[in-house]
């Protein structure tokens, strides 16, 4: 078990990175920081320089893979970390220097046992992106299939393991302090953060992901994500097949090639929608280094580390709101909340129905480049606090991912309205879903599970109430109090009664003696 000083001096250590950046200052400002932690901040800061703009995403590039992977969690959440940082942490992308080949090597022969050659016919030695985690190479199998190899860094499990050790033990304390730090409950946060993370450093996990989604969305047309090479894929390496088309970032390369910008904003926000909403499991990581564009238009995906999944009654409050939002059914939007409970019921429904009006009312109508949904999620963070609304871990990725979607469609098509594309999708989708026909198919399938399991729900109770036998019912015997129990229940009174007959028996036998009853 990690010392409690190591983990302070790890925390000093990385307060000094964030000092040097300036990113300690919205910290120490802020009247809902706890007193501990300005002290700890301004311990960290001492002999500082700090500039006057901060740079956050600096900061956590320079602090290490698992800060950048954090950083990037913690670019949707302005309630947590303020609007400025926010901004800024949405520009942290996933690169660090490749790691030299020869290590690559070892470790792709060290996780399969055999030599790198008998893999693959070719492989290059320069990689073609190089993440916080992970590195690509592209290569050439026997069979002359074009793939791309993805291989763990050397050691970044164990980084990983040693930095999520501290997120951990900060997160209890900081909780701990009760108050605003007790709402946002930091330690969900880092749990999940973990989860994801953890999932992210066994490359099977990811394959299976990528597999996954791929038989989602088999019926998407204009959205594919590579096959998976199974035969020479384990925990520590990850083959797929080679994506050839264009970077979605590269605009002048999609205008030469002729592809259709406004089309393929649209697509991507669908393709979001379908994924989440339709089968509540989506690409948590579509940023723009993720997604290319094939020579016919295909949008493909690649980078499945990071996967979001949320169950079909969030799906469905999901849903709700969004239509809510995009029709102006505020009202039906707060009962929402106070359905799923991320709400009090000690507040009032007509008072929230107000507040998400003040939020949801200047967006209705506009298009993204002047209202947008990460300004909405904004505004929605904005009135959590003073409804009491704690954080919601579940939801972190799918916000994440709104942003990310949002900005990509936008640079495509700076004119989308997002509510435009969205709202007819959700409408089909909660007609489908929670129309009267659903809601009778739901409710017959319901009630015919019910009556499949009634007969073992009998041979259980049979089980535990056997039908009597031939022999008579046994008479009913009287309780008898046992000796243990009674010492058990009052152990003082056996002491003193083991006493009294020492002392009756004693005198009972010289009584004896005198009489001459003992001959």
């Amino acid at each position: 078990m990690t010392q409690p000083a190591t983990h302070i001096l790890r925390l000093l250590g990385w307060g000094r990175t964030l000092a040097r950046h300036g990113a300690l200052r919205g910290i120490e400002r802020d009247p809902n920081t706890p007193a501990q932690v300005r002290r700890l901040c301004r311990v960290a800061r001492i002999g500082a320089i700090q500039p006057r703009a901060p740079d956050y995403a600096g900061a956590f590039r320079e602090i290490g893979p698992a800060a950048i992977k954090l950083g990037q969690t913690l670019a949707t959440r302005p309630d947590i970390v303020g609007e400025d940082a926010a901004h800024n942490l949405l520009s942290l992308q996933d690169s660090l220097p490749p790691v030299p080949y020869q290590a690559i090597c070892a470790e792709i022969e060290a996780s399969f046992g055999k030599p790198v050659s008998s893999l693959y016919a070719t492989i290059e030695h320069e990689s073609v992106g190089s993440a916080s985690i992970a590195q690509v190479h592209r290569a050439t199998t026997a069979q002359g299939r074009q793939v791309a190899v993805k291989v763990l860094r050397p050691g970044i499990r164990e980084k990983f393991a040693r930095d999520l050790d501290t997120y951990e033990w900060a997160a209890a304390h900081l909780e701990a302090l009760g108050g605003e730090a007790s709402r946002l409950r930091p330690r969900l946060v880092i749990a999940n953060f973990k989860r994801w993370t953890l999932r992210e450093l066994d490359l099977r996990r990811e394959a299976a992901s990528a597999s996954e989604l791929a038989e989602a969305m088999t019926a998407f047309a204009g959205y594919r994500v590579p096959a998976i090479d199974w035969d020479r894929t384990n925990g520590r390496v990850m083959t797929l097949d080679w994506v050839d088309g264009v970077k979605i970032s590269d605009l002048a390369a999609l205008d030469a090639a002729g592809h259709d910008r406004k089309e393929l904003a649209r697509r991507l926000v669908l393709a979001f929608l379908t994924q989440a909403i339709s089968h509540g499991l989506f690409h948590a990581d579509m940023h723009q280094g993720n997604l290319f564009v094939e020579p016919d238009g295909t949008i493909a995906a690649i980078d499945f580390g990071i996967m979001g999944r949320i169950d079909r009654r969030a799906r469905a409050w999901l849903a709700e709101i969004l239509y809510g939002l995009t029709t102006g059914n505020y009202r039906r939007v707060a009962e929402i909340h106070f359905e799923a409970q991320y709400v009090p019921a000690h507040h009032s429904v007509d008072d929230f129905a107000t507040a998400l009006r003040a939020v949801g009312e200047p967006m209705r109508g506009k298009p993204v480049s002047e209202l947008s949904v990460g300004a909405m999620l904004d505004g929605l963070f904005a009135i959590t606090r003073d409804f009491d609304m704690q954080t919601q871990p579940h939801l972190l990725l799918l916000q994440k991912t709104m942003v990310m979607v949002e900005g990509i469609a936008t640079s495509l098509d700076p004119a989308i309205n997002m509510w435009d594309v969205s709202a007819p999708f959700v409408r089909d989708w909660i007609r489908d879903e929670l129309g009267p026909e659903a809601a009778l198919a739901d409710r017959l399938r319901e009630d015919a599970d019910t009556l499949l399991r009634l007969p073992s729900l009998i041979r259980r109770i049979e089980e535990r109430y056997p039908a009597k036998g031939g022999a008579p019912q046994p008479l009913p015997l009287p309780d008898v109090e046992l000796m243990w129990e009674r010492r058990t229940a009052n152990p003082r009174r056996p002491v003193f009664g083991y006493v009294v007959a020492l002392a009756a028996g004693a005198a009972l036998a010289l009584a004896g003696a005198a009489q001459g009853w003992w001959g």
